[in-house]
């Protein structure tokens, strides 16, 4: 099974708890054998389900935007977390320019053509970045867990 995630990011430390505690019962509903997670291992809930993945002995794809540096998206306090998440993967997915008929920083195209269901970290607020890829995925046919245990916060 491939599982792709989105998410806010900036979560608060209450908010990471929750969540994570939820990605690991759903992360381990999947035979380790069986589960590629698929993540653009940004900040917060994308790189807290690549771990899970990896903890619970699935194996980890990573897509990076095809502009620039692999890290033009991340804080500089996120770098060296997704070059280890990187160099842990089975495979990382450079896509290609828009001027080379690729995708190019448009990741959450690319993650609903790779997955089988999608995880969205998210209060189900229209117009974010996670509604957007959870209305893909939908879209697509896909199923979508949505993650939001109670006591969660937005993000600031």
């Amino acid at each position: 099974m491939r599982v792709g995630i989105t998410g806010y990011q900036g979560l608060s430390g209450i908010t990471e708890m929750l969540v994570r505690g939820d990605l690991w019962k759903l992360v381990t509903t999947f035979g380790p054998y069986e589960l590629v997670g698929v993540s653009c291992a940004g900040e917060g809930p994308e790189s807290w389900f690549a771990q899970c993945v990896l903890d619970h002995g699935g194996k980890l794809e990573v897509i990076v935007p095809g502009g620039g540096s692999v890290f033009a998206t991340v804080g500089d306090s996120h770098r060296s977390t997704r070059l280890r998440l990187m160099n842990e993967a089975n495979a990382v997915h450079r896509l290609a320019p828009v001027a080379h008929g690729g995708l190019g920083d448009d990741t959450a195209t690319a993650l609903v053509g790779m997955v089988d269901e999608v995880i969205a970290v998210w209060d189900g607020a229209p117009g974010t970045g996670p509604a957007r890829v959870a209305a893909l995925a939908r879209r697509a046919g896909l199923y979508v867990h949505e993650i939001w245990p109670a006591g969660c916060e937005p993000p600031a």
